[in-house]
């Protein structure tokens, strides 16, 4: 059984993350956390990190920015690792995420989905064979309305899949608004679309002479995540300190 603490609980992915778990018999809920105690939730829930006693194996983070410094103090502190995927964290928490990393467990991903994570082995591939033969390379997605960050960590995360393939000579541009050239060969687009209630759309376009290919995830439903999240919540018990991602979830499920 892994005791689980809920960071954000009380928000939609906490939610839809405690429902999940309530209906795996491997997994218990045991506390929440979130700025505001306001759902009659089945599990003891602490507005402030530092008040939570209850013993647990793992805690998922699923809140927001501004609470990651006091939750890595937390985890670091009482030994727990920690699903890590709130996004749009400044640099210093970046670093901050990696120094923790060296005395406990962490498990960061910009998104906890399976297919995203298979797209990001895939487009190495993709990008060794077309980038050479001069594809331009965009990244497009798409979010909800609610949405504050931009571009997505996703998108981040695609374009860092790419960039390392191409020993991260490549730019990265979000707004052509002020330019008057032509595009240049060793840039990487990302456009950000928010609107409506859209849970995330990524696609990501080679656009070659006379031909473009796209690679495109579509998620209909926050349980995607929230899925991914609880399995990597199962991997990461009983880790020892270091950085883990969804990589190392889907090569332990394949072993």
């Amino acid at each position: 059984m892994t005791k689980v603490i809920m960071h954000g609980c009380n928000g939609k992915m906490g939610q839809v993350i405690a429902g999940l778990i309530a209906a795996d018999d491997q997994v218990e809920l045991v506390a929440g956390i979130d700025i505001a105690d306001t759902l009659p939730n089945p599990f003891p829930v602490f507005t402030n990190i530092q008040d939570c006693n209850v013993e647990a194996d793992v805690v998922i983070d699923f809140a927001a920015a501004v609470a990651v410094d006091g939750l890595l103090d937390f985890c670091v502190e009482r030994q727990i690792p920690c699903v890590l995927c709130t996004t749009g964290l400044s640099e210093a928490q970046l670093e901050k995420v990696k120094e923790a990393s060296t005395k406990v467990a962490i498990l960061k991903s910009a998104n906890m989905s399976l297919g995203i994570n298979m797209l990001l082995k895939l487009l190495k591939e993709a990008t060794a064979i077309l980038a050479p033969a001069g594809f331009d390379i965009e990244i497009v997605e798409k979010h909800h309305k609610l949405k504050v960050d931009a571009p997505s960590g996703t998108a981040l995360a695609l374009a860092d899949s790419i960039n390392e393939e191409l020993n991260n000579e490549y730019e990265y541009v979000y707004d052509r608004s002020d330019r008057r050239d032509k595009r240049p060969v060793k840039e990487i687009g990302l456009s950000a679309v928010r609107g409506g209630t859209i849970v995330g759309d990524h696609d990501v376009i080679f656009a070659g002479s006379d031909e473009v290919i796209t690679f495109s995830h579509t998620a209909y439903s926050k349980a995607v995540f929230g899925k991914g999240a609880v399995q990597a919540a199962k991997f990461l018990k009983g880790k020892p300190a270091g950085m883990y991602n969804m990589s190392d979830v889907i090569d332990a499920v394949c072993e």
